[in-house]
């Protein structure tokens, strides 16, 4: 099939279209594989291999995957091409074989490296310690594995990421590409070889052969040292010469000037500057000085370093004075904070972050790639993308190599890598990529399907998709269009970034546009996802307020929330989220797209009752039923009282319909109609399930909390309670230990807490009322709450410090009677640090906004 200019018109104008010429798009696309741009074939593929949903004979049934999931990224796979973020294929394999059939269609619109669909396709192909261990897993949780390869669609804004995915996930005949990298190599080493020689020294003398003639080394690399400028006697200081221990490679805190004897650290130190001329601007630019300071080579596979001497220095300087026969890019730096670090040393377009000596080898590799045989052409520029960061100044010298991942940092001490080498390892080498090119030599073309685009617009056609399993981007943690700036500006396609989901000045995005174009995102995942199917989402530490964001858009969206865990990473497993604190592992959450079935009758219900136990009794569903960490169960917090009212009121407010009933209310109705066990509730046939498991195992019922606000201290009080009474001389000192009390948090004294919520004996033990009391005392503890929430909303300024349950009740009391702007002025003047991390705050508001159509 072709991609004609006709075609690139018709989805011109739609979300992420990339920048570049049509016959730069064009020659980077393989349709209808993948287009660089919007695909026009995508609903053909779903068309051929999808299966239409319907909702009388849909049998779909699963609760979300809540195993440990332990892998590490030493797979060559994962290795063979790197990215600033990836999740390992294997731990993705898990949830696409937990969550799907064989052939089923996976999605992933912000899919980076493209994990996503080598998981789909090795779910066909599995290497059979990995098939025998992931047997036993499943066995162990009472399930049968269904190997078989899964179908993907993915999707990603950037030209390089969606390129890089689509070489992962496209067999190649390996033993021909072999042989045609190898004529490459040749003709490139035979040109360019000489640049990375060097003579022989000991101790400073040319070694020579018995003839008389010079022996020379071939260069491994070269280290470059920043030169600074003494602030007291102003004279040059090499950073190498005085700041480096030669031993180890550490850097010194603090070093002498050798010219004046003045103590001196790298803060205090001034950059020197040299005068050039930039052929490829035409014209003088000024840039750090830079100079070579050891040479790592070797002869007859020995390896040697030495000081570069006079021919090092002049080999150097004749490459520095050459024309680069060949195109490279020399595109200026893109505009962002990120991407023009590099200007304050000189560094301001693209073919300055190479050596003379690099850029003349890369260029000579992709001259070749592009008038190499067409069937290799784009696993030929795979291969060189995958040199190109590493080929950089970014490349590290010292007791770290390599580049500092999630920037365009260029450090003080630079390895400039002999190229023509290091690309031979990245074919050949242990970790090479000729290997994993032979596991991908089994995948399907057919199995894939790829878009450049945004996620806000596939083409797919609604209720297509079996699960959508992706990793979006995760507030200002990366800025992914400009560290991908050097790949495209090889590839002549870039990034469209004025829809990408960040946080970013430069781009005028804060948090509110990151929310507005995640939940955006999220929403075309909700239309195109099969109602009753799931999604995962995988994203990394951050803000509370970005974490908050970020399940806000989800549920935006019309997700229902119902498990989060954090990935452990020391210890590999998953472990329950149980307050909204900001944690600093990955996170994974499970949400589900209700059935459409049920929607319509919700809405038809909404505000009533019934409305609340239809919701609760779908939501039950959803939810796991055991969780197994090592020979213990876990307590599924989603299935206690407090979050499944949480949920409630979530999947409420998102619909727009008022709330019909308090807490202790839902208590009362939640013991009446479902079955309770270990302070957890569950449908009739799963509490069965959950009985099986709970007659085998012990109970890890060790709950954390962290009391940072008044309902948490409620939680923590009624967990504390409910099978021991307390005195309150018992309860203080646990309380006080497990305090954390927020910035702008007026939490009420604990026995204040105590009288307003909890009773006590003629002993003085506090303990947790029946559910007839608790409604009661509830309802008198939300009058007091509201007449605080009247004198904040009646004062004026900023709220500094406040109750923030009292804030919750006026919201809740306001969305009930539809009085939406006094959410949103208290909502405003409430500090915005505060607003964005409390989720049941921020959902209220966001709302509120909507409904006003603000």
């Amino acid at each position: 099939m072709k991609l004609t200019k006709e075609m690139l018109d018709s989805v011109r104008n739609i979300d992420g279209f990339p920048i570049g010429s049509d016959e730069d798009i064009i020659e980077l696309s393989d349709p209808p594989h993948y287009t660089a741009c919007p695909n026009l074939f995508i609903n053909d593929f779903i068309e051929k291999y999808g299966k239409p949903y319907d909702e009388e004979t849909d049998d779909y049934k699963c609760e979300p995957y809540a195993a440990d999931v332990s892998e590490g990224k030493n797979d060559p796979i994962y290795n063979a091409h790197s990215y600033h973020t990836k999740v390992p294929h294997k731990a993705i394999m898990r949830y696409i074989l937990h969550y799907t059939k064989p052939g089923d269609i996976v999605f992933d619109g912000f899919c980076g490296t493209g994990m996503t669909g080598v998981a789909a396709q090795m779910c066909g192909n599995p290497d059979p310690e990995f098939k025998f261990k992931v047997e036993k897993e499943f066995e162990k949780e009472g399930k049968k594995v269904e190997w078989g390869a899964r179908r993907a669609i993915l999707g990603d804004l950037s030209p390089a990421a969606t390129f890089i995915a689509y070489n992962y996930n496209t067999p190649v005949d390996t033993e021909e590409f072999e042989k045609e990298a190898k004529r490459i190599l040749d003709e490139v080493e035979k040109e360019c070889s000489w640049m990375y020689e060097t003579i022989h020294t000991i101790d400073g003398v040319p070694q020579k052969y018995i003839d008389g003639s010079v022996i020379k080394g071939r260069i491994n690399y070269t280290v470059w040292s920043d030169v600074f400028v003494c602030p007291n006697c102003s004279d040059e200081i090499v950073f190498w010469d005085i700041a480096v221990n030669k031993e180890d490679g550490k850097v010194m805190d603090e070093f002498k000037c050798p010219h004046c004897g003045a103590a001196v650290n790298k803060k205090n130190l001034d950059k020197a500057w040299k005068t050039v001329y930039d052929k490829a601007l035409d014209k003088v630019i000024n840039q750090v000085k830079q100079v070579p300071v050891l040479i790592n080579y070797t002869v007859d596979n020995k390896r040697y370093e030495k000081k570069p001497d006079e021919f090092d220095m002049e080999l150097i300087e004749k490459i520095e004075e050459m024309d680069i026969s060949y195109w490279y890019p020399t595109d200026r730096m893109l505009d962002g904070e990120e991407s023009r670090r590099n200007d304050r040393i000189g560094i301001t377009h693209v073919h300055h972050f190479y050596t003379k000596r690099n850029l003349c080898v890369l260029s000579a590799i992709y001259d070749r790639i592009k008038s190499s045989r067409s069937l290799f052409l784009h696993i030929s520029k795979f291969i060189f993308t995958a040199i190109v960061i590493m080929a950089t100044k970014m490349s590290r010298y010292g007791e770290r190599t390599g580049n500092v991942s999630g920037t365009l940092y260029v450090p003080s001490l630079i390895k400039e890598l002999n190229l023509i080498e290091y690309l031979k390892r990245k074919l050949w080498g242990a970790k090479g990529i000729l290997k994993p090119l032979d596991n991908i030599k089994k995948f399907n073309p057919n199995n894939i399907c790829l878009y450049l685009g945004s996620t806000i617009n596939t083409l797919i056609k609604p209720n297509s998709v079996d699960y959508i399993f992706t990793d979006p981007p995760f507030g200002d943690n990366l800025m992914y269009s400009e560290l991908n700036f050097l790949w495209e500006s090889w590839l002549k396609v870039f990034t469209n970034n004025k829809t990408e989901a960040i946080i970013n000045k430069t781009q005028k995005k804060g948090l509110h546009e990151y929310q507005e174009l995640m939940e955006k995102c999220f929403s075309e995942m909700y239309r195109i996802l099969k109602p009753g199917r799931w999604m995962t989402v995988e994203f990394h530490n951050s803000k509370n307020a970005v974490w908050n964001a970020i399940q806000e858009a989800i549920l935006k969206a019309g997700f229902v929330i119902a498990n989060v865990r954090t990935l452990d990473k020391k210890q590999g497993s998953f472990k329950q989220v149980t307050t909204t604190t900001a944690v600093k592992q990955d996170l994974v959450i499970s949400a589900y797209k209700p059935k459409e079935g049920f929607v319509k009758r919700f809405l038809k219900e909404a505000g009533t009752e019934e409305g609340v136990w239809d919701f609760v009794s779908q939501h039950l569903e959803k939810l796991p039923i055991t969780i197994e960490v090592g020979d213990r169960l876990d307590i599924v917090d989603e299935r206690r009282d407090y979050l499944l009212y949480d949920s409630m009121i979530a999947f409420h407010i998102q619909n727009g319909a008022s709330i019909p009933m308090g807490s202790s209310d839902f208590y009362a109705g939640l013991k009446k109609r479902y079955i309770e066990r270990d302070g957890m509730y569950f449908l009739p046939d799963q509490a069965a399930v959950y009985d099986s498991k709970r007659a085998k195992l012990e109970l890890n019922d060790q709950l954390s909390f962290i009391i940072k606000d008044e309902k948490m201290a409620i939680q923590w009080l009624k967990y504390k309670l409910l099978n021991k009474p307390m005195t309150y001389q018992e309860l203080q000192p646990l309380f006080l230990e497990e305090l954390h009390q927020g910035k702008h948090e007026n939490i009420p004294e604990l026995i204040d807490i105590l009288q307003e919520n909890f009773l006590k004996d003629d002993d003085g033990r506090w303990y947790v009322p029946d559910v007839n009391r608790q409604s009661d005392m509830e309802k008198l503890r939300e009058k007091k709450l509201l007449k605080d929430f009247e004198e904040y909303k009646n004062s004026k300024g900023k709220l500094k410090t406040f109750r923030s349950e009292a804030i919750r009740v006026g919201f809740k009391e306001c969305w009930r009677n539809k009085d939406y702007d006094t959410i949103v002025n208290v909502g405003e003047r409430l500090p915005e640090s505060f607003l964005q991390e409390d989720q049941t705050l921020l959902m209220y508001y966001d709302n509120a906004q909507t409904r006003l159509g603000v």
